[in-house]
């Protein structure tokens, strides 16, 4: 896989393509631009006189972020690559000047954009609408949104070559999709769970992104539980490349 430069004028040109596409699909669209306001209003209507409910919605906010993610980024994305390989548009792009990094780019470029601005939306709305604080250490939180972006998409290319259709995309994404949910602390911590769960839970792709996403927003995290972390989705990310490095599939399965 040629990565050597990449043109930020062939990645803007794939991604205005890529969201071409996507806008067509108006329900999916209007269904993705909904969900972090929909998610606001029925927090805010689950919690309403719940003790403890300002702790229990900044926890829910940072499992949104999560959520985000995983929805927008990776589930979404993992069609995407698939039904452009199947339409062989991912192998016509590779027959030009397009290296193989930017179509990747291009094509996860509108996911990316609409998951950071839906993150934006439920941050801000969320925190006035459930009367929680505001992120703590912003700088970290984007930090951490921003490796979740990375892995998630190179983790969606990597699934995709493990699909054969767009139809049983569902199937082969849902296996990451509720380990996350379950294992990775998106709504609760994982020192939550009995020790060796714990220990176990903390190597799982996503853990270390949302525990930096948990202290980015609370704050209060120990450097040896940032360090974990860091490292924990920096690996994630560098086994991930290399698994699209190694396996992605430019042509439709046969």
């Amino acid at each position: 896989m040629n990565t050597l430069t990449l043109n930020p004028g062939r990645i803007t040109a794939l991604g205005r393509f890529e969201l071409t596409l996507l806008v067509r699909n108006r329900a999916a669209l209007g269904v993705a631009l909904m969900m972090p306001l929909l998610m606001v209003f029925v927090l805010r209507s689950s919690l309403s006189g719940v003790e403890g409910a300002r702790a229990v919605g900044e926890a829910t906010l940072t499992g949104g972020i999560g959520m985000v993610l995983l929805l927008v980024v990776y589930m979404n994305l993992v069609s995407a690559y698939v039904a452009r390989r199947e339409e062989l548009v991912l192998k016509r792009l590779r027959t030009g000047e397009a290296r193989d990094t930017e179509i990747l780019a291009g094509t996860a470029l509108p996911s990316a954009c609409l998951a950071l601005g839906q993150i934006a939306v439920l941050a801000v709305a969320g925190a006035v609408a459930l009367d929680v604080r505001m992120p703590q250490n912003p700088l970290l939180l984007v930090a951490a949104v921003l490796a979740g972006l990375l892995l998630l998409v190179a983790l969606s290319a990597v699934t995709s070559s493990f699909t054969r259709t767009v139809e049983t995309a569902g199937l082969t994404t849902l296996p990451l999709f509720l380990v996350t949910v379950l294992g990775s602390g998106l709504f609760s911590p994982t020192d939550s769970l009995p020790d060796l769960a714990a220990s176990l839970c903390e190597l799982l792709p996503l853990s270390g992104v949302m525990t930096l996403v948990r202290a980015g927003w609370s704050g209060g995290a120990e450097a040896g539980d940032l360090l974990g972390a860091g490292l924990n989705a920096l690996a994630w990310i560098v086994i991930s490349v290399f698994a699209v490095q190694r396996w992605f599939r430019w042509e439709p399965r046969r």
